[in-house]
């Protein structure tokens, strides 16, 4: 395994974003881990999230400007935090979130932040993609935007899990909208690192039997 997926597995272990037991995805799905950015708390941890991110982002979109978009709640953080990354790298990109519900008094609007012009590029950070529920939910959103075109999602790990078909979400989302979808991990990097560890037999062996059922057969 590569020095930066052990890194980053351990940083999300470390900071309580990786959980293991029983938990309900947005898909409905009950799953036996969890990736959570909620579970980001403090300024460092928030930084160093950003700088993963940061570094898929110059490693697959280059030093291309785009603009950040971060749904509502958990992108949000990890949009600014990117943006912050990136323009210490010496990339100073715009970024924006949007409100739940629209706001009808001051600047009014479903965004907050910068808003895409006409011809501009968007890329999605999110923290995971199970079924692809989330991302078709902020592709609706996004269509409100005239003439703006995603040019890639970021999440932080792949879990391979198939979606509407026994194909994976990711390449799911990709199909249908046509742009990339990028991870810093999948779900076999983490198998791999758990393994390491006899302790972590059970939660490697809960995983294999979920995938069995749920994961992607292409």
């Amino acid at each position: 395994m590569e020095a930066y997926k052990r890194e980053f597995i351990q940083f999300l272990e470390g900071a309580g974003v990786l959980k293991f037991g029983d938990f309900t995805a947005k898909s409905g799905r009950k799953i036996p881990y969890f990736i959570n950015a909620g579970d980001i708390k403090t300024g460092d941890q928030i930084a160093k999230l950003g700088e993963f991110y940061a570094k898929a982002y110059l490693e697959k979109v280059g030093n291309r400007r785009t603009v950040l978009y971060g749904p509502a709640y958990k992108g949000i953080s990890i949009a600014v935090s990117s943006s912050i990354a990136l323009s210490k790298e010496g990339l100073d990109v715009p970024f924006f979130f949007n409100r739940k519900e629209a706001k009808d008094h001051g600047e009014g609007g479903v965004f907050v932040g910068y808003v895409p012009k006409a011809g501009e590029e968007v890329v999605i950070v999110e923290d995971v993609i199970t079924a692809g529920t989330a991302i078709r939910e902020s592709m609706a959103i996004l269509s409100a935007l005239e003439d703006v075109k995603v040019a890639a999602t970021f999440v932080m790990v792949d879990r391979k899990e198939k979606g509407k078909t026994d194909k994976s979400a990711m390449g799911e989302v990709a199909e249908e909208f046509g742009f990339p979808v990028y991870s810093v991990v999948d779900v076999y990097d983490i198998i791999e690192y758990l393994e390491e560890d006899e302790k972590n037999a059970e939660n490697v062996q809960r995983i294999k039997n979920y995938l069995a059922v749920n994961g992607a057969k292409a």
